[in-house]
């Protein structure tokens, strides 16, 4: 697979990486089945795992951590804090480490910046980033992060404010006709050499009559690479194939791919642009 340099870290990944929100009991995958599939995305090539203490309730890193005994040097793992606070997240973090039965990770990110009252709370005196850059003086993490679903703007102001090494971004075909981080936050990112990892990659599933389309978009995109959530080996092979085959779209492929799943811009597909995902309506402050 084509590799690609993470910002201004010094490290370099695939383009496609691995999501491990899925590969859990409430998606059909079971423990022995989530250890294979990772052993595979590592024999392939993949390095770069997300996670988060919130995806079914530490489940998720668990397995990851399960995963990678005996291999933990040959993954970049990067996790959440949902907390706003310095001290829940720390715990946060201390609670990540036994889970994924390590010592460090490469990278922590705040996690789900949707309002920015939730960016201000974080960078506030005894918010959220005070953790991250004491846990990065400490060298329990190396990439200090930040994610968004919803608003690009939140993303923007984010690291005009403070130096992120990356951003966790929603970068879905879909996303291109609303609040769109692609044409408000990758300008800007890119000029700050900040690493940009696409995810939404299918749309929760929307895209999924666009498979290749969906992700060739997004791998076309100026980013560092993409994660994707796989639950099942099947999935895992399909993802590798289309990016060991990967081609970047043409300028006139986009457009029409864009064309063909125009009708998806509402708000019960991108459930993650709205002000509440449930709610319907579409994110306005």
């Amino acid at each position: 697979m084509e590799m690609r340099a993470f910002g201004q870290t010094g490290a370099s990944f695939p383009l496609l990486s691995f999501g491990s929100q899925r590969m859990v009991d409430e998606h059909g995958c079971s423990e022995a089945e989530a250890v294979r599939i990772v052993h595979r995305a590592l024999e392939a090539g993949i390095t770069y795992f997300d996670t988060a203490p919130s995806y079914s309730d530490g489940q998720a890193e668990e397995r990851l951590g399960l995963a990678l005994e005996g291999k933990r040097d040959q993954a970049w793992i990067a996790s959440k804090t949902h907390d706003r606070t310095r001290d829940g997240s720390w715990r946060l973090l201390e609670s990540t480490l036994k889970r994924l039965r390590t010592d460090h990770i490469e990278e922590w990110r705040l996690h789900n910046l949707v309002h920015m009252d939730d960016l201000d709370r974080c960078l506030a005196p005894g918010g959220a980033l005070e953790a991250l850059v004491e846990a990065k003086e400490q060298g329990v993490i190396r990439a200090i992060s930040v994610s968004g679903h919803t608003n690009p703007q939140v993303l923007v102001e984010a690291i005009r404010r403070f130096p992120f090494d990356s951003a966790l971004v929603a970068l879905s075909a879909a996303d291109h006709w609303i609040y769109s981080f692609a044409h408000e936050f990758l300008p800007e990112a890119t000029r700050r050499g900040v690493a940009v990892i696409g995810m939404k990659v299918i749309a929760l599933g929307k895209l999924a009559p666009w498979y290749e389309q969906a992700l060739r978009y997004t791998l076309s995109l100026p980013i560092a690479t993409a994660i994707i959530g796989m639950e099942t080996m099947e999935q895992l092979e399909n993802n590798l194939a289309v990016a060991e085959r990967f081609t970047p779209m043409s300028e006139l492929e986009q457009l029409e791919f864009l064309k063909e799943i125009a009708h998806l811009a509402t708000p019960d597909v991108l459930r993650w642009k709205a002000n509440d995902w449930m709610s319907g309506e579409w994110y306005v402050r």
